[in-house]
């Protein structure tokens, strides 16, 4: 009777888990990446129809791998009939394999080519989103590759790697100890690592993404209640503004200490989307990027970056308001 019991609760479990296959349309497959000829996993989802439809990239945080829950981001491309792709880029940055490697570039950049060669991909709408480590993934793509996509959105990122290593140190955080096994050694002691650690970090090549509507955004009380200092993406904002839109950097260091603004900054335009436990406290945009800090940590409101990039098409001016919506935080750890 027992043995009954458990084979109906066994069978009774697989069915569930049929059933959630069933309710999620995206699904688990591999793609040729040609750097080393090795084949990456990742979470897919092929839009509907035969018309050429848009494409969203979205990458996994610092300790995530291609199955980290991408649900937020596959939902949005299910209902608006958008391509998906979520890719591994060798997994957790605690190996040589990940963090900026020339390995991890080459698979994200494949992710796109295995789409555009699956489906029909409107090259004009081709999307990046990430948040923490993806959003350092996100800014070091659209500095490597610009040419590859029609907007970015990157939350909370690491811009800096040596510079995160040493403030990781300082606040005794392990990524720390990951970010040396990545660089092959210690960047504050070993000139190695120290290349290494330079070379897989964003500000090295986001020059290069003059072009590209960028937009970042992060909690003013990062790097307090998380782990990676608004420095970051206030830095990451200096490198493509006009000289003269630039932040200085006594007020990016003010910023970041004391979590508040300084007083000769004007308040930020009313934005509906950053209202109530979301509020606006600092906005700048010049060029073609724009940088946010909003009432939070370490977080990501990813409806508010898939809603501003579904605005954003090539050959166009960078298109910066969407509209009145319900801005929803998701933490990020790492």
């Amino acid at each position: 009777m027992m043995m009954s019991r458990l084979i109906l609760m066994l069978g009774g479990l697989s069915g569930l888990l049929l059933w959630a296959q069933k309710e999620n349309p995206w699904q688990e497959i591999t793609y040729p990446c040609p750097h080393d000829n090795s084949r990456q996993p990742a979470m897919y989802y092929q839009a509907k129809g035969e018309e050429a439809r848009p494409l969203l990239v979205a990458l996994h945080t610092w300790s995530g791998g291609y199955t980290q829950n991408c649900s937020g981001y596959a939902n949005f491309c299910v209902q608006k009939n958008w391509h998906f792709i979520f890719p591994n880029f060798r997994g957790p940055n605690n190996n040589p394999q990940a963090l900026g490697s020339e390995l991890m570039v080459a698979d994200i950049v494949a992710a796109v080519e295995f789409v555009k060669q699956s489906a029909k991909v409107d090259a004009r709408r081709i999307y990046l989103i990430g948040g923490s480590g993806g959003g350092h993934a996100t800014l070091l793509l659209a500095g490597r590759h610009p040419e590859v996509w029609a907007a970015a959105s990157a939350w909370c990122p690491i811009s800096d790697v040596l510079a995160w290593h040493q403030e990781c140190a300082l606040a005794q955080r392990g990524y720390a100890a990951q970010i040396e096994k990545a660089c092959g050694g210690n960047p504050a002691s070993s000139p190695e690592a120290q290349a290494e650690a330079i070379r897989r970090s964003p500000v090295t090549y986001l020059a290069a993404a003059k072009d590209l509507p960028l937009d970042i955004a992060t909690g003013i009380h990062d790097g307090h209640t998380g782990s990676v200092p608004v420095s970051h993406s206030l830095r990451a904002f200096n490198i493509l503004a006009r000289p003269e839109d630039r932040i200085p950097e006594e007020d990016i260091q003010y910023i970041t200490a004391r979590q508040a603004i300084p007083e000769h900054y004007a308040p930020p335009a009313p934005d509906p989307i950053y209202s109530g436990k979301h509020k606006l406290h600092f906005r700048k945009q010049s060029n073609r990027v724009r940088v946010t800090l909003f009432e939070g940590g370490h977080s990501i409101l990813s409806n508010v970056g898939l809603r501003w990039l579904e605005k954003q098409c090539r050959g166009q001016e960078p298109v910066w308001e969407i509209g009145p919506l319900q801005a929803e935080a998701s933490a990020l750890d790492r």
